[in-house]
């Protein structure tokens, strides 16, 4: 999250969406794969070197090359969707905190459609506190959550790689301070 300070009543964390190097490392991996292992179906089918580094006439079409090129056609259809999400910048948007109107908005991008732009508007009223939540382990998570006093939790991190516990928790407390409510979970 970067901070970009209009002026000192309004803080601006803006949110980094799917545009993230490991969405297109894995977009172009899934396609050049996908279109290796499509190719070498369709070659098994026509009994055709398609592909110059691979003899692949010598795989039966029944099941290696129809199992070959469902594999193939899977993975350019996942790369196709994570481009799309790369093009439409699903998740982007800011988190922001007005000290003067005492509100705070939180802008997402979704997917095209009636909801794309995703909008969620609070009261600094109805705000209990600022929640830390840490899990270490096979599948680490680290996010900040804007807590409403009707229980629920509004995540205010991106989803990415976990950041370094110091920083979490310098900007949680830094959070907390501005909008001078409490701090949880640290």
């Amino acid at each position: 999250m970067n901070n970009d300070q209009i002026n000192p009543f309004i803080k601006r964390d803006v949110v980094v969406g799917s545009r993230r190097f490991s969405n297109y490392f894995w977009a172009l991996v899934l396609f050049f794969g996908g279109a290796g292992f499509l190719l070498t179906g369709i070659s098994s089918y026509f009994q055709k070197n398609l592909l110059f580094f691979i003899n692949s006439t010598e795989l039966s079409f029944l099941p290696q090359g129809l199992v070959m090129t469902f594999y193939g056609v899977v993975a350019i259809s996942l790369s196709i969707y994570i481009a799309l999400t790369i093009f439409w910048d699903i998740g982007s948007g800011y988190n922001e905190f007005d000290k003067r109107d005492e509100l705070i908005r939180i802008v997402r991008r979704g997917f095209p459609g009636k909801n794309r732009q995703i909008l969620l508007v609070y009261a600094f009223k109805n705000i209990k506190s600022i929640k830390l939540n840490i899990q270490d382990g096979i599948n680490p998570k680290r996010v900040i959550y804007l807590c409403t006093k009707d229980q629920r939790e509004i995540p205010l991190t991106p989803v990415e790689q976990p950041r370094s516990l110091e920083t979490l928790e310098n900007e949680a407390s830094e959070l907390a301070r501005f909008l001078n409510i409490n701090l949880e979970g640290l």
